[in-house]
């Protein structure tokens, strides 16, 4: 393993194995995959396979010798999972935020990968996809972050209730606020609004790695079929986490207080 390696790549490619993981336990869509159709010919082994290159390229990335394959293999499968998954309820339910927060959700996991790919660029890369790699392609990859962002908590306004619900309810946390409406406050579990959203909306929702932390899930640390929505929460909440971590790290050389071209240095890593 190679000492270079930096705790964001680290814990990104953790989670990918998590991930991985996750679907092979259950050997189901693990809510990840909903917009499959469940009459898709192989839809199984599709969903085996991405399981086992989630966990293939993520421990590809804690590798020095495989990083540039892994690289190479992830952000192409991160950009299909965008494309084919998420980014055909933005033409067809284009009028619910859900559909923006879900595309939110894992562009902001792109945008991470995307930066690892630009930074381990191999030789090929550099002839053929030199726009995509390097400084112009994390450049580019913070642009896509930005984009996530803002949808995502977009959705934290519309959503506001569910937002709210997910607070969990902890002394150490301040004393719990109504909200405008009066009918919800901080605080309580989330997961039967995620569930009645889920129903409504078709996708499940609430990202929110406190609410879903593994802690709080099954029972002396068994795997329970009730848990995967949580488990699978949880990991994508911190795929989301890890790939902004990612991005963030290209801004290492950045000073705190910089402007001009000083503010769009980048610090591959």
């Amino acid at each position: 393993m190679g000492t270079s390696i930096r705790p964001s790549r680290a814990l990104f490619a953790a989670v990918m194995i998590g991930l991985g993981i996750i679907g092979l336990i259950y050997g189901n869509s693990a809510l990840i995959w909903e917009p499959i159709r469940k009459t898709l010919p192989g839809r199984p082994v599709i969903i085996y396979l991405c399981a086992v290159i989630e966990i293939g390229t993520g421990i590809g990335l804690l590798l020095r010798a495989s990083v540039i394959l892994a690289c190479r293999v992830l952000f192409p499968f991160l950009l299909l999972w965008l494309a084919l998954l998420k980014l055909p309820g933005l033409f067809l339910a284009p009028h619910v935020m859900v559909s923006w927060e879900a595309f939110g959700e894992i562009a902001a996991t792109s945008a991470g990968g995307w930066c690892l790919f630009a930074a381990h660029a191999g030789a090929w890369e550099e002839w053929h996809l030199k726009f995509a790699i390097g400084e112009s392609g994390i450049r580019a990859a913070r642009l896509l972050l930005v984009a996530a962002l803002a949808m995502i908590g977009l959705s934290h306004f519309v959503y506001h209730d569910l937002t709210a619900s997910l607070v969990p309810k902890m002394d150490a946390l301040p004393p719990r606020l109504d909200l405008p409406d009066g009918r919800r406050q901080l605080g309580g579990r989330g997961g039967d609004a995620v569930r009645r959203l889920s129903a409504s909306r078709g996708e499940p929702r609430g990202r929110d790695a406190l609410d879903h932390h593994p802690a709080r899930l099954g029972t002396a640390g068994r795997l329970h079929a009730q848990d995967q929505g949580d488990w699978t929460e949880f990991f994508i909440s911190s795929a989301i986490a890890t790939g902004t971590w990612v991005v963030a790290d290209t801004y290492r050389s950045v000073p705190w207080v910089a402007s001009g071209e000083a503010a769009h240095a980048v610090s591959p890593g």
